[in-house]
């Protein structure tokens, strides 16, 4: 029997607008079926939810149910036919929610894996059952680069008056963050880096629009509209994923290189490890001398994920504050986790880690097949998938410096369902 029911801090406007992209969702037909669920993602805070007992349903939770909703009712859920991508996916959000409770022993921690198993098979399986083939991703980037425009006008007029029009919907503040005398505009996003993430793993998807004429228009509007969502947020994090994204575009030329140029990666790397004084990947440390931010902070978080690795490989922890010179000050018994990766073995152990980490890695093994095979396609067809791996490139660059806890995880599921589809016909069909 269900004793507590409470709206908490949700809007009519909020509350209209969810129930109107439900609606959206429902009967809009299937190539865009995305569109109910970017704009919510774009424009609408997880301050507006509806608590049901221990259960907290934000408007994003709320779309994707009308969103599951509809692919069951069509049958579209059930036409996809799952690939290894898929299998591993499924096994990764199945141990993430069995360590967390394991651990804590608690019924509040199987609720709290419960809400995170609802995010990502919510939105991945709901992205690979109406996203099916290459016209749908091109379409569904198209939509993106329209739905952003509102998103970069708030954070430019937020970067400029330091007011967040956003704040409206609640779970963000009115007045943004201050640092070195910048605003760090971060709009509907819980944090101003993962608000400038956001824009910039989403440029090399539109930059890849500018080769098919009658897509350039959304080419110009996507890459001008996310760039300056990127610089509004004022982090040097996003600014050093765009940077890592423009030489990773800039590589095309050499694709059929890229083996060779990752076996040179890798003796760069060893190199550097022979060459300094201090581990590797105090690197990090070293580019933020230039760019600013918490570099040392991030590699040495690095250095005590090693350092304590007994604690946390088998189920994860839940005590970090010990490895940090501070903790939280909203949680004293943890420190700040600002990698994903080493997120992902504080949540759920080892094997979390690395079932997340094949996942990316199945990822760009597809993306490395569709390129293959798509070289006698026009440079309009074969740039996308190209675009993509350079997107999961900027996704991967990101996670060694932040972890990602708001509607981010949108876009990334995203980009690794068109990713899953794109490599499912490949390997099917054998054909782009």
């Amino acid at each position: 029997m269900i004793t507590h029911f409470e709206p908490t801090n949700i809007s009519y406007i909020g509350l209209i607008l969810t129930l109107f992209m439900g609606g959206l969702i429902f009967f809009l037909p299937r190539r865009f079926a995305v569109l109910p669920v970017f704009i919510i993602t774009c424009w609408m805070t997880l301050g507006q939810r509806i608590e049901i007992e221990t259960l907290n349903f934000h408007m994003l939770r709320i779309i994707l149910l009308f969103g599951w909703a509809r692919t069951i009712f069509r049958g579209e859920l059930f036409s996809i036919k799952l690939n290894i991508i898929d299998k591993i996916m499924i096994l990764y959000v199945i141990w993430a929610v069995l360590a967390y409770t394991l651990l804590r022993g608690t019924g509040a921690a199987f609720i709290n894996r419960l809400g995170f198993a609802y995010n990502t098979v919510g939105a991945y399986f709901f992205f690979r059952a109406v996203i099916r083939d290459f016209d749908d991703i091109v379409r569904a980037i198209k939509i993106l680069s329209i739905v952003i425009i509102p998103l970069a006008l708030g954070m430019l007029l937020e970067q400029a008056t330091r007011v967040n029009i956003f704040s409206a919907f609640g779970g963000v503040p009115l007045f943004s963050e201050v640092r070195e005398g910048r605003f760090r505009a971060q709009g509907p996003f819980e944090h101003a880096i993962l608000a400038g993430t956001f824009g910039a793993t989403l440029i090399p998807l539109f930059v890849s629009l500018w080769f098919s004429k009658e897509n350039r228009k959304y080419a110009v509007i996507g890459v001008l509209t996310a760039t300056l969502i990127t610089i509004a947020a004022a982090s040097s994090g996003p600014i050093v994923t765009l940077i890592v994204i423009a030489g990773a575009l800039c590589m095309w030329p050499f694709r059929k290189h890229i083996r060779t140029i990752e076996w040179g990666i890798l003796f760069g790397v060893i190199g550097l490890y022979l060459y300094m004084k201090a581990p590797v990947w105090y690197v990090v440390s070293r580019i933020s001398e230039l760019t600013g931010g918490g570099g040392w902070h991030r590699s040495y978080l690095i250095d005590q994920a090693i350092k304590y690795f007994s604690e946390w490989w088998l189920l994860g922890t839940t005590y970090t504050a010990h490895w940090m010179p501070t903790a939280l000050a909203i949680d004293p018994d943890k420190a700040d986790i600002t990698n994903q990766f080493i997120g992902e073995g504080v949540q759920g152990g080892l094997l979390q880690m690395i079932l997340f980490i094949i996942i990316i890695v199945l990822c760009f093994r597809g993306i490395g097949k569709v390129i293959k095979l798509s070289e006698d396609q026009p440079l309009s067809t074969k740039i996308v998938p190209w675009s993509m791996g350079v997107a999961l490139f900027g996704h991967v660059s990101a996670f060694f410096s932040v972890s990602y806890f708001d509607q981010i995880f949108v876009s990334f599921y995203l980009l690794l369902a068109m990713i899953s589809t794109i490599s499912y016909d490949i390997e099917q069909t054998k054909r782009f």
